[in-house]
């Protein structure tokens, strides 16, 4: 039976509670991961921020246009409503970047412990529709584990 600690990943890359979301955002790029671990300033798991999370954050509809049979003066307004509009969404966004991550981060937070095995680990993601699981062993945050980590365990 391969268990969790088997197949997760050690080296967590992990984003401060207190940290900018536009911060968090720049941690998930550069690292190419789509969440990460949310800790508070003595290191402790409290929660977990995916690119859902912001995603969710800064979600913006396009402006609907009613160009079906636009007047003259709607051509000719339009150009204006749509710069107001552009700026309303930019003004918003730069607004969400300085939200902190612990306003938006999922705080209920599904664990596992590295002794479980992975189908255990697979179950808990299914069940509880979640990507990764913080992987946690008398309250410390020791891994990762995440579908991709699951999926790798069964070809090597």
């Amino acid at each position: 039976m391969i268990r969790v600690k088997d197949a997760m990943q050690k080296d967590v890359i992990t984003v401060r509670r207190n940290s900018k979301i536009h911060d968090a955002a720049r941690v998930l790029r550069e690292n190419r991961i789509s969440g990460a671990p949310v800790v508070d300033d003595d290191g402790k798991l409290v929660g977990v921020i995916s690119e859902g999370d912001i995603m969710r954050l800064i979600e913006v509809h396009s402006p609907s246009l009613n160009l079906l049979m636009p007047s003259p003066l709607d051509l000719l307004e339009l150009p204006v409503r749509m710069k107001h509009e552009y700026d309303e969404i930019a003004k918003g966004i730069r607004k969400a970047a300085m939200m902190l991550v612990e306003e938006i981060m999922t705080d209920r937070v599904v664990t596992v412990h590295p002794d479980a095995s992975i189908s255990d680990a697979a179950e808990l993601m299914d069940r509880h529709d979640v990507k990764r699981l913080p992987v946690v062993e008398d309250g410390e945050l020791v891994g990762i584990i995440t579908r991709g980590d699951i999926i790798g365990a069964f070809v090597k």
